[in-house]
């Protein structure tokens, strides 16, 4: 069952009773010397929570899961970071539904 509605000229899908969302991630510590120790333990404290799909690649990251479970622990993890490190910038994009799946060339 697939449905939408429009919310803010965002256009907001469900599958099933859940409304999906799909987030690209860049984190840039500044003025770290362990960048990297950083950027990889925000990606592994985001694999730790079942029900989000999390791919990498040397960009980004993206997440992608049910909004409510997907965007709290997004957030939920910016803060950590933001708690911990002395400067941090995260470059965000949010877009409904999941687009995990690539599309075929028509």
């Amino acid at each position: 069952m697939l449905n939408s509605f429009k919310h803010n000229d965002v256009i907001c899908k469900f599958v099933g009773n859940l409304m999906k969302v799909s987030i690209e991630i860049s984190l840039y510590p500044l003025a770290e010397e362990k960048f990297k120790t950083e950027i990889w333990a925000f990606i592994k404290r985001l694999r730790n929570v079942k029900g989000l799909n999390v791919v990498t690649n040397g960009m980004s990251t993206q997440v992608f899961g049910d909004y409510d479970l997907a965007t709290s622990h997004v957030m939920a993890e910016i803060k950590h970071v933001h708690e911990t490190l002395n400067a941090a910038v995260f470059v965000c994009k949010f877009i409904g539904g999941d687009r995990s799946e690539v599309e075929a060339e028509t």
